[in-house]
């Protein structure tokens, strides 16, 4: 035992880790399950007890597919001939003619639409620069120009469809980009089709909202706070002070943490500023809320007794990412806003990222059209030092501090960490201009029970394939097949293991592929076996005939398992959907089942043969 002493650590030490990473997934399931079988008030109440633990759970436990889980899959096609349409800066008989033709060629052809116009306009020996850019420009620059306005499009389309389902509340979406215009969209638990076509389908809605003044923010928040503490009689006094007085600069009456009280006693008088942050030097009128807490506060906001003290002209909107991110928790800021937006994105005909010159920090320019520059500079010059959100589907991308009037409707926008940021609002603003029409090309929906039903079915044949695979290695090699059986069980725990850390995801073909995996892991042991056999045929002692039934054997086993493992790459990489989640189980497969089947079934067998030199057979 004290020789094997790091081979039987290095195996304890990866089987804590994998009970580790599975762990959240148990939970997951108990928790839910103690969950569904209240209801009414206490299983609200149970979900606020542990609404921390059901969330961590839920992000750490093994994902499941689409077709377990039941959801709906849509595939979107953004039209970018419909927008190459709307740049043409002018149009005539000739122009609708050709567009007609690449029309019909988009039905048929794999070619971008972009790609079908220039050859269009090249066969009939007519300019790009005729319709589009500068008469000065050749055909190339124009179409690297409508060519860079159709990937802008579609990537405006991902970012609207992204953020509109994150505000709908879908847990574990996946949204992707197929081919050259279509989007893959899943949402996972979600049936209700006519809502989730016209989440998807509606125009993006951009607004300009302006932030209510800090003091009027702190007080309807103080009075939001009192509400939950059911003090009826101090929430109407603090609330006709604040609509009455919104020049007080007093906001020392926001309690803190920091004080007399304990955490638990601050929780239980102070319930919204127990979740909602207020810091008036670093933040003036806003509240800081950790990601947990999200839908705490949501649901405080819903209330019908908070909605009264919340006065009519405002409302609370969310950031549209984290303020920042301290000891792993990410904060997102909760911005009080007057209801009614001073103006829409419908004015805004450009935009652009870009690099300020004087200060080499990222910018976001826009120009607006000639009715929104006159609405522009009315309402900045009418809030010089205040504060305008720029909000996206009741999401706040950003809220700059206007700093003088701004005549002419160039502006620009300035706060952003890097250049990413800034392309991401450059794409937020320009697609409440400029939208490519989206089409629902394909929905599917996959209901819970059937996804029950794949769940169980697969389970039942993972289930008896495993058991009949082991009862075979049992009756044929006995205590190797018994060694071997008890490497299986290692196999499947760090597969599922290695899925739950790395975030994948469960499917149905996900399960054939772990099948697959435990029939590759018995292979392995049964080619040992074979070769151990083989050599104790020759006379050789126990120990002899399993180095060397190993070491001979290693070659073989090496080689086929990489050469699937080759495959499952490649499937991998250009598969979709279904062959994706089957070559990712059958790849992590093949690295679990070479260190059970190898690593670990020797090192058992040498202890064994230590203690039971002569009780070791082969069948």
């Amino acid at each position: 035992m004290q020789k094997y002493r790091f081979q039987i650590l290095l195996i304890v030490a990866s089987l804590a880790l994998a009970v580790y990473f599975l762990l959240p997934t148990y939970q997951d399931y108990s928790l839910h399950k103690e969950l569904a079988a209240r209801t009414g008030a206490d299983s609200l109440a149970y979900l606020n007890d542990n609404e921390q633990a059901i969330r961590e759970a839920r992000a750490k436990r093994i994902k499941l597919g689409l077709d377990l889980q039941g959801g709906m899959r849509v595939v979107m096609e953004v039209n970018v001939l419909k927008l190459i349409e709307d740049l043409a800066k002018n149009k005539d008989d000739v122009f609708a003619q050709i567009m007609n033709q690449v029309r019909e060629q988009v039905k048929t052809s794999d070619e971008s639409p972009v790609l079908l116009l220039r050859r269009a306009f090249e066969e009939r020996q007519i300019r790009l620069s005729r319709y589009y850019g500068s008469l000065r420009d050749d055909n190339d620059r124009v179409y690297d120009y409508l060519d860079a306005e159709a990937t802008k499009a579609i990537d405006r389309a991902i970012e609207i469809v992204r953020n509109r389902v994150d505000q709908y509340g879908v847990s574990e979406p996946a949204i992707q980009k197929l081919g050259g215009n279509r989007i893959i969209v899943e949402l996972p638990g979600v049936t209700r089709e006519t809502e989730v076509r016209q989440l998807l389908q509606g125009t993006a809605l951009l607004e300009f909202k302006l932030l209510k003044e800090p003091e009027v923010a702190y007080r309807v928040m103080e009075a939001i706070d009192k509400a939950m503490a059911a003090d009826t009689a101090a929430v109407k006094d603090t609330l006709f002070a604040a609509l009455k007085d919104t020049s007080a600069a007093d906001t020392a009456g926001i309690p803190t943490p920091e004080g007399e009280l304990s955490p638990e006693e601050f929780k239980r008088k102070h319930p919204f500023f127990a979740v909602a942050i207020v810091n008036p030097q670093q933040f003036p009128g806003e509240a800081l809320v950790a990601e947990e807490n999200k839908d705490r506060v949501r649901r405080i906001l819903d209330r019908e007794d908070v909605k009264r003290v919340i006065p009519n002209d405002a409302e609370f909107i969310w950031s549209a990412k984290p303020r920042f991110v301290e000891e792993g928790k990410r904060y997102f800021t909760l911005y009080p806003v007057k209801r009614t937006p001073e103006l829409t994105g419908g004015v805004i005909v450009n935009a652009r990222a870009t690099i300020d010159p004087g200060f080499n920090q990222p910018i976001v320019t826009m120009e607006m059209n000639s009715e929104g520059s006159r609405d522009w500079a009315r309402i900045t010059g009418a809030n010089v030092n205040k504060r305008v959100a720029i909000v996206l589907d009741d999401a706040v991308f950003s809220a700059p501090v206007v700093r003088n009037k701004i005549i002419g409707g160039h502006s620009q926008i300035e706060g952003m960490d890097n250049m990413d940021e800034a392309r991401l609002l450059e794409i937020v603003l320009k697609a409440g201009a400029l939208p490519a029409p989206v089409q629902i090309m394909e929905q599917r929906s996959v209901g819970p029970s059937l996804g029950e039903d794949s769940i169980r079915k697969g389970l039942t044949s993972g289930l008896v394939a495993t058991a009949i695979t082991m009862l075979f290695m049992v009756l044929y090699y006995r205590t190797g097949g018994t060694v071997a059986n008890v490497a299986l069980f290692f196999c499947l725990l760090f597969l599922l293991a290695v899925l739950a850390a790395f975030k994948g995801t469960l499917t149905l073909p996900g399960i054939a592929g772990i099948i697959l995996t435990l029939a590759v892991a018995v292979d392995a042991n049964v080619l040992i076996y074979e070769r151990i056999r083989e050599e104790i045929l020759t006379g050789k002692t126990p120990r002899a005939a399993l180095d060397a039934g190993y070491d001979k054997a290693f070659s073989a086993i090496f080689d086929s398992n990489l050469t699937t493992f080759i495959t499952g790459v490649i499937l991998y990489q250009f598969g979709t959907g279904p062959v994706q989640g089957f070559a990712l189980t059958l790849m992590i497969g093949i690295v679990a089942s070479m260190f059970s089947a190898i690593f670990i079934t020797r090192v058992i067998f040498h202890v064994l043969i230590d203690r039971y030199a002569t009780g070791i057979s082969f069948g």
